[in-house]
């Protein structure tokens, strides 16, 4: 397992391999070129107009559902909203996880080399993203929305313990499924236009940071023997789960006026839902498959998330 602290023995040299340098330079040149600031950019001022979803209602837990169709419009309007903010509160959570594995897999390394100043690029780009997050949950009219204690803990633990690609790809899962919702949410006219605007930001500069996950990923992985593989990719596949399960808070039902119970039960079971969270990540895991990180007992985890 690579340390955090040590650059493994499959990178070239202390500042990684040529190519991997020139990949992190053209990641700077990017984010010099083309980056936001959501304090200026975003339409903080507006009120919030409630004709507006938070997000494409077909994204929706309880779309297609018997519950949904009973539903007036502004309840489903509302529910949107609700849902949106849980999601970016559960990116803001993972942020911060992000924030500490990648300071601490920097800490002590070459300052001179481009995958260092990316890397704290990144952090920059992710500090802004969660002020943003924080802020459009705010003007969606939405509470703090956490995971539950017990998932709080496995991140502080993950946090602290993850590393190498476990680290990256952990990274990689978050920001895939983020970026395949933010997609159809930004284009999407029923959509408040701040969470449009929020939601474009964060896909263009997160698209960025996929690429170094996935270069940093397969870089990682360059050596590593079958044993190392089969326990990093459980990490990743335990850590997807809880990522993945923990966006849509329960509260979001109670908090637009809908019996948590039977929301949470059709919720359960809505089939709509199931299929497009596999059909948004197939993307990401045809790139686990290529990394040999879609073991027998990942998969079985991946399947109980509906990514796969």
């Amino acid at each position: 397992m690579a340390s955090s602290t040590v650059r493994p023995a499959d990178q070239a040299g202390p500042s990684g391999s040529t190519t991997e340098r020139e990949a992190a330079r053209r990641l700077l040149d990017s984010s010099a070129k083309l980056s936001y600031d959501p304090a200026t950019e975003v339409d903080w001022d507006t009120p919030l107009d409630d004709g507006f979803h938070g997000m494409s209602p077909e994204w929706s837990t309880l779309y297609g559902t018997r519950y949904w169709q009973e539903m007036t419009e502004a309840q489903r309007r509302e529910l949107t909203r609700q849902e949106s903010a849980s999601v970016a509160s559960t990116g803001i959570w993972f942020e911060m996880i992000l924030q500490q594995m990648v300071l601490r897999d920097m800490y002590a390394k070459d300052p001179t080399d481009p995958r260092f100043q990316w890397a704290l690029t990144e952090i920059a780009d992710e500090c802004r993203h969660s002020i943003m997050f924080g802020r459009g949950a705010a003007k969606l009219g939405a509470p703090a929305y956490r995971p539950g204690r017990f998932v709080l803990e496995l991140g502080r633990a993950f946090k602290t313990l993850a590393v190498g690609e476990a680290a990256y790809a952990s990274i990689l899962v978050a920001e895939e499924v983020l970026d395949v919702m933010q997609r159809d949410w930004m284009r999407d006219e029923r959509v408040a236009p701040f969470v449009r605007t929020i939601n474009n930001i964060h896909v263009v500069e997160e698209s960025r940071h996929m690429k170094f996950a996935r270069e940093e990923t397969r870089a990682r992985l360059r050596h590593a023997g079958p044993l190392r593989r089969h326990v990093q990719a459980l990490v990743v596949s335990l850590a997807s789960y809880f990522i993945v399960t923990s966006m849509v808070n329960r509260q979001v039902y109670a908090n637009a006026g809908l019996d948590t119970e039977r929301a949470l039960a059709e919720a359960r079971a809505n089939e709509h839902h199931k299929s497009l969270m596999r059909s948004s990540c197939s993307g990401l895991m045809e790139f686990l498959a290529s990394c040999r990180l879609l073991t027998r007992p990942a998969l079985a985890f991946y399947k109980r998330a509906h990514l796969i």
